[in-house]
């Protein structure tokens, strides 16, 4: 079972991958690609939610019904106005009069506004304000507006849920997507700048999806539903008041363009923010050996102070199209209240359709100006829902072709057949290389950084695909396995040892999660591993945090190899795995090793020559090419890459003296009892 294996650790260390221009632009780094069209982008977005498309129509029918109580309200509450104004100028006529002759002789007399304005009026000569019937109109009104609001209330609830729901999936599709993409990705982008794209630009689109969509189609709804009832009361004031949505929509076309480049400019500077604050968080204790505390600090203040720039832009561009819609909205006010006032003076309408029309045009322009409040939402939901989209679009690993299946455990034979691999199809890494690796042997790869190394092993595992020729794992070629069947057959020991929040036994069990505590135990035991854990107040039961940190450097090594031990492998590649312990503890770590490499194929990279001279075979790398292969007196004898290596890194003449003081420490550490070495826990 493969082991140790995230992304971020199966990146080679030694062999630089420079990525190109297009992977770089879409890097947090730099400045991302053209942003998409904004309606297909919508239209993308809103197509989330079609696998709740009966939650959707019923939160439609409940905006409806809402958004019609709502519309017809002021015309019944103008009704009231009628009762209350008709009521008022009947007191003040003679009782039992009649309205014609009232009507007549006011025309009589040459006033005829007030004749016209009698005409319109239910005016009973003599009669007040009828608040018997004055009342029933208040409570049908207040029993509208509280259906209208539970309806809405209603809608609301089911529009959450149904959000909820399509993120959750969201969610689940972005986490499935970062498993099938290759290391190609990760390796040109900040995981920062990624983690963005899963958490941040998430929510926002979780929230645009939320508010932004009920609103958009209340307000769409009650601007057709209220622009009906306008012109059923006046066609002349509607279409006054129609002159407000030319200017809005230009207004709106204008700022909210801008804003959407501006917005998308704060996400991906979000995203830069995020990847520095990472990086320094992972680092702390490399930023404050070096000193370089003020330096993270003026780059997180740069990287911040671009984040503050897009963002205040953003929210100021977009915060322009409230105050404008409104501006529109009052002279639309205005004109309409200017205009009805004349036309209920001339008796052309009644007082409360007049009243009624002014409440229409107030409603109508509180939902433009709400649906362009609602395209600030928008704009920053539709430039997150762009990041995210990109992750998904990102080109996958080639699909499996799988042909043949491994047993459970295999030999382990590894042959390499003109072998070649490069990251830019212009520049050559790997070129032609082969060589077989037999059963239960074990194959050292050394060489300068940069040679191909870890890329080789990288190979094997299928991080990365080939570009030329075969590897062969048992007779099989691994591009006819799946990677699931390939990497149960391998396990990985890196130099970073990552380990994750949770018990020893957790950690250790990781490497097949079947295993009984007994296995686990026995797995502990053989890797050295027992021996500090029973040191420890709660044992295998100890928690240990996600970096490790309850741990020693030499532990953590330890405890990687148990897991890789209990996943019982049939082959075992080990990637510096002792280059970050002290000598005392490479001890316990070169013992652990011996145990997990034991009746199984090996691949060890190391740099410290020192590590690998009982290797059965030695391959010496340079420039992606294996310049020589044999044991390592052969290699030393020689007198070739591999003398030259050995003798720089034990500065020449005291090199052979070296190897003979190296030759008797290990001949003795058998007889060192482990017991009294000092524990790295207690160090």
């Amino acid at each position: 079972m493969t082991n140790d294996t995230s992304t971020e650790n199966a990146v080679s260390t030694d062999d630089e991958y420079m990525p190109s221009g297009e992977e770089l632009e879409m890097s947090g780094g730099t400045p991302p690609r053209k942003a998409k069209h904004f309606w297909p982008s919508v239209k993308r977005l809103f197509g989330l939610m079609a696998s709740e498309k009966m939650g959707l129509i019923n939160v439609v029918a409940l905006v409806v019904g809402s958004v019609v109580l709502t519309v017809i309200a002021p015309k019944v509450l103008g009704k009231a106005m009628d009762v209350v104004y008709s009521g008022i100028i009947g007191a003040q006529l003679p009782a039992g009069a009649n309205i014609d002759d009232i009507i007549s002789g006011a025309r009589a007399e040459g006033r005829d506004d007030f004749a016209d304005m009698l005409a319109t009026a239910d005016v009973v000569p003599g009669e007040g304000i009828d608040f018997t019937a004055l009342g029933q109109i208040i409570i049908i009104v207040l029993l509208m507006y509280l259906v209208a609001s539970m309806l809405m209330w209603a809608q609301g609830y089911i529009l959450n849920a149904l959000v909820m729901r399509v993120v959750y999936r969201l969610r689940e599709d972005i986490e499935r997507k970062i498993n099938r993409l290759p290391l190609r990705y990760f390796d040109t982008r900040q995981r920062g700048d990624v983690m963005s794209r899963v958490t941040n630009d998430v929510d926002n689109i979780q929230q645009a999806l939320q508010q932004a969509f009920s609103q958009l189609v209340q307000s769409a709804l009650t601007i057709i539903g209220i622009g009906v009832m306008m012109f059923i009361v006046s066609w002349q004031l509607a279409l006054l008041a129609l002159i407000a949505l030319p200017l809005s929509a230009i207004i709106a076309g204008i700022i909210g363009t801008r804003s959407q480049k501006l917005f998308k400019a704060q996400w991906k500077h979000t995203g830069e923010v995020n990847g520095h604050v990472e990086e320094s968080f992972s680092g702390l204790d490399i930023v404050r050996a070096f000193g370089r505390d003020e330096v993270m600090l003026e780059e997180f203040d740069r990287r911040n102070e671009s984040l503050y720039a897009a963002s205040a832009g953003a929210q100021f561009v977009s915060g322009m199209i409230m105050p404008s819609m409104q501006f529109v909205s009052y002279l639309s006010y205005v004109l309409i209240a200017v205009a009805g006032g004349l036309k209920v003076a001339t008796g052309q309408m009644t007082l409360g359709d007049a009243t009624a029309f002014i409440q229409y045009s107030r409603e109508f322009s509180q939902p433009i100006s709400e649906m362009a409040g609602v395209a600030n939402m928008l704009q920053s939901g539709v430039a997150s829902a762009e990041r995210t989209f990109e992750l998904l679009d990102a080109d996958e690993e080639d699909p499996d072709e799988v042909e043949q299946t491994l047993p459970p455990r295999t030999p382990g034979k590894v042959t390499f057949s003109e072998v070649s691999f490069r990251y830019d199809p212009q520049t050559p890494l790997i070129e032609k290389v082969s060589f077989t690796a037999d059963p239960g042997h074990t194959v050292a790869i050394v060489g300068p950084t940069g040679a191909g190394k870890t890329t080789l092993v990288n190979l094997v595992m299928r991080f990365y695909e080939i570009t030329g020729g075969r590897i062969i794992l048992d007779g099989i070629d691994v591009r006819e396995l799946s990677r699931a069947d390939l990497r149960s057959h391998v396990g990985m020991v890196l130099q970073d040892a990552w380990l994750f929040e949770g018990t020893i036994a957790e950690n250790i069990r990781y490497g097949r999660l079947d295993a009984t505590d007994e296995e686990v135990i026995a797995a502990a035991q053989a890797t050295m591993v027992d021996r500090f854990v029973r040191q420890l107040p709660d044992g295998y039961d100890t928690v240990i945090d996600a970096d490790g940190g309850s741990v020693s450097a030499g532990e953590r090594q330890l405890i990687t190899i148990a897991r890789a031990f209990l996943a019982d492998p049939s082959l075992l590649i080990l990637d510096e795995a002792t280059s970050s312990v002290d000598t005392r503890t490479e001890v316990l770590v070169q013992q652990a090793m011996a145990a997990l490499r034991t009746d199984r194929t090996s691949f060890v990279i190391a740099h410290r020559l020192s590590t690998i001279r009982d290797a059965h075979t030695i391959l010496v790398m340079e420039d992606g090419a294996i310049v020589e292969h044999g044991s390592h007196d052969e290699l030393l004898a020689a007198g070739g890459a591999y003398h030259r290596l050995y003798m720089s890194q034990f500065r020449g003449e005291d090199a052979e003296e070296h190897f003979t003081t190296e030759v008797l420490a290990e001949t003795d550490a058998d007889a060192v009892d482990i017991a009294d070495t000092e524990s790295p826990t207690n160090t």
